[in-house]
């Protein structure tokens, strides 16, 4: 059964190629047309049967157009076969850097009876797929010879495409998950080898860089009336073969999965669950570790090894993941690399460059830093850049703190000083218990309170703040009521945040807010111009005003109260008191800048043993 769900999936994907090729041999007739009829009226004339003025005309008229056509065609065709379609950044991996890598895929192609692919290489995401580079990288494959031609049978076999393999996937599957997650993607090289197939590929991807030719601006006017041409025929030779390329791909797509049904189908099943983990775990790693090291210039060089740490942990945390941990005994697939922290580097620096946009290489503002130095050249150090640069703008807000014998003079970089310009001043000191905490705050800071040991969904952390309703904007945020001074003061303050931050970005190589455009964004590896990819939105005033509130709160923990800094591996930088995180400040914070209630910050402050007054080491 098996056999003919796998024969009727090629069949349907070769008739569609076929219907591929027949729309570029109907744009080679339209282009032959008046070539064809120039050639008519020239023999017309040779015979004596089209003879006279008007058929002169006619003659030198369709002449003219046919030549200008045919010139067109050569060149539309010329740019189409030698233009090269963008590729993915990804990492090579040579056979002789993992030859067990290789060799499962090999023994995987022959089990499936397919051709081997030919290469490998990781991407920094939790996905796979067969990826065709002869096109790109060595141009249009050769012309076929004349017995070739006569005999299909005899055509050139086409390259096999390369095997890209999400690089989380090495580091937390084990062996026989890897193979049998690759199963159907490398399945997928059989119907890539029949040369209808590759042909419909070659012309549709053509096209694509074509159109990517055409719309790369820079050029003079005669160049860009030429491009717009260009840009035209291939967009509509895209659109008359965009179904028929669709429908190709499903049926491929359908063939390689029913080739596969027949290895390891029980362990595929497992496997798909350790996928959806490694995503949730990889996408966590980025956003609320990496993000933040990314932000001051550094990049965690083992992205692959944390997303194995922070899997663990999330093990460790759920009740309903208890199983993963008994993975962690057998073999890891990254056990199939020769030199697994050299190829964890290489995809931790793509990663940095595809959600970040930073320089291909290390150097005096981009150098990577270890897990274990992580909490003190990362965690630390943004907590004391975000509060120096809070404390440059209250300067020039020209903020003093308020007139108390036991405070440093004007200017001094403490605690109180925030809080005393922030206070609204009708609002008395709080000496109740705390109020209820609001929404979880889920940005770059510090993570919120845990949620209740509820039963959570498999492969999500009872630890994992949900995302509640959003706080009330301050004005400047796009929220105009509710303007009393304690809440002009915080939008005044977040305004001037966000300049001062977008000043030193904008100076700064890599930084969040230095404008890139596709230009800026040359992978050399690849050949191809992307633009990098954010991980989050643009911070708003609110929240770069929590930031930098919650570090003035930290560096004064660590300078008064003797806590350090911690790398939660699924929260991000975390603030360690006593031993224990401190998860519950984000709603006081918030109580703090939105309605000027320095109260339950106060009280936490009080019970933590943090000196506010005290002043704080700053960058």
């Amino acid at each position: 059964m098996s056999g003919i769900g796998v024969e009727v999936g090629a069949q349907a994907a070769r008739s569609r190629a076929l219907a591929v090729l027949r729309v570029r041999g109907r744009a080679l007739a339209v282009a032959l047309l008046p070539a064809a009829a120039a050639v008519i009226l020239l023999a017309g004339a040779t015979t004596g049967h089209l003879v006279g003025r008007g058929w002169d005309a006619a003659r030198w008229t369709v002449g003219v157009l046919a030549v200008l056509v045919l010139l067109a065609a050569a060149g539309i065709g010329l740019v189409v076969a030698r233009a090269r379609p963008a590729t993915s950044p990804t990492v090579p991996i040579p056979e002789k850097s993992a030859p067990d890598l290789y060799r499962m895929v090999r023994d995987l192609a022959d089990r499936l009876d397919v051709p081997a692919p030919s290469a490998i290489a990781l991407t920094p995401d939790c996905d796979s797929w067969l990826e065709d580079r002869a096109h790109s990288a060595h141009g249009p494959p050769p012309r076929p010879a004349p017995d070739e031609i006569a005999d299909p049978v005899r055509r050139r076999a086409p390259v096999a495409p390369v095997l890209v393999i999400g690089s989380p996937f090495l580091w937390w599957m084990r062996v026989g998950e890897l193979r049998a997650v690759l199963a159907p993607v490398v399945a997928g090289t059989g119907p890539s080898a029949h040369p209808d197939i590759a042909a419909a590929r070659r012309f549709v991807r053509g096209l694509d860089a074509a159109v990517a030719v055409a719309s790369t601006p820079g050029r003079c006017p005669l160049t860009r009336g030429v491009c717009a041409v260009l840009g035209w025929v291939a967009r509509l030779l895209l659109r008359g073969c965009r179904e028929h390329a669709t429908q190709m791909e499903r049926g491929v797509a359908a063939a390689a999965a029913e080739r596969a049904q027949a290895v390891d189908y029980g362990l595929r099943i497992v496997a798909q669950e350790q996928v959806g983990l490694a995503y949730a775990g990889w996408d966590r790693l980025l956003t609320r570790v990496a993000l933040p090291a990314w932000r001051m210039g550094r990049w965690p060089s083992r992205l692959d090894a944390g997303v194995v740490a922070a899997l663990t942990e999330l093990s460790r945390r759920d009740r309903l993941a208890e199983g993963f941990a008994s993975r962690l005994g057998e073999r890891p697939a990254c056990d199939l690399l020769e030199e697994p922290g050299a190829v964890d580097e290489a995809a931790s620096l793509l990663a940095a460059r595809l959600f970040h946009g930073g320089p291909a290489e290390a150097g005096p503002h981009w150098a990577p830093v270890d897990w274990q130095a992580y909490p003190e050249e990362v965690v630390d150090r943004t907590w004391r850049a975000d509060a120096a640069r809070l404390h440059r703008v209250l300067d020039s807000l020209g903020v003093h703190p308020s007139p108390d014998p036991r405070e440093p003079g004007p200017g001094s970089p403490t605690l109180a000083r925030l809080l005393d310009h922030l206070t609204e001043p009708s609002t008395a000191p709080s000496t109740g218990p705390a109020l209820p905490a609001d929404p979880p705050y889920t940005g770059p800071g510090l993570p919120a309170d845990p949620p209740s040991a509820a039963p959570a969904a498999p492969g999500v952390s009872p630890d994992t703040p949900l995302p509640g309703p959003e706080p009330a904007l301050c004005p400047g945020d796009g929220d105009e009521e509710d303007a009393d001074p304690a809440t002009e003061r915080s939008a005044a303050l977040a305004a001037g945040l966000s300049a001062e931050l977008a000043r030193e970005e904008a100076a700064v190589p890599g930084g969040d807010a230095a404008p890139r455009g596709p230009e800026s964004a040359l992978w050399d590896d690849s050949g191809c111009v992307l633009p990098p990819f954010p991980l989050q939105p643009q911070r708003t005033a609110r929240e770069l005003l929590a930031d930098h509130v919650t570090a003035m709160v930290c560096c004064a923990a660590v300078d008064t109260a003797g806590a350090v800094p911690a790398l939660d591996w699924l929260d991000g930088p975390s603030l360690l008191l006593g031993g224990e995180r401190a998860a519950d400040l984000a709603p006081k914070v918030f109580r703090l800048i939105e309605e000027g209630d320095p109260g339950p910050l106060r009280d936490w402050l009080v019970r933590s043993g943090i000196r506010p007054e005290k002043p704080v080491r700053l960058v």
